[in-house]
């Protein structure tokens, strides 16, 4: 059985998609993005989240966080 996530990292995880969205194009944004991904990953390995840990961790692998980059690929795809 499936641990649910909190609201809160339910509402942090909403965001990311949003926040990913303007990212792609936005180096900024990206910044903020991958702050923000940081941040949810080290919660959820603290509550005992992996399997949404590993997901988040893939995402922060494969962003290129570099002025005038855009991201190769959408990140968010699937339930998991």
């Amino acid at each position: 059985m499936t641990q649910k996530l909190p609201e809160n990292i339910q509402k942090d995880l909403e965001k990311a998609c949003i926040l990913h969205q303007r990212a792609t194009s936005d180096y900024e944004k990206c910044v903020e993005f991958n702050k923000l991904m940081s941040g949810l990953l080290a919660r959820l390995e603290d509550e005992g989240h992996y399997r949404y840990a590993d997901r988040v961790m893939t995402i922060l692998l494969d962003c290129t966080q570099k002025r005038g980059a855009v991201a190769k690929k959408p990140l968010f795809q699937g339930s998991g």
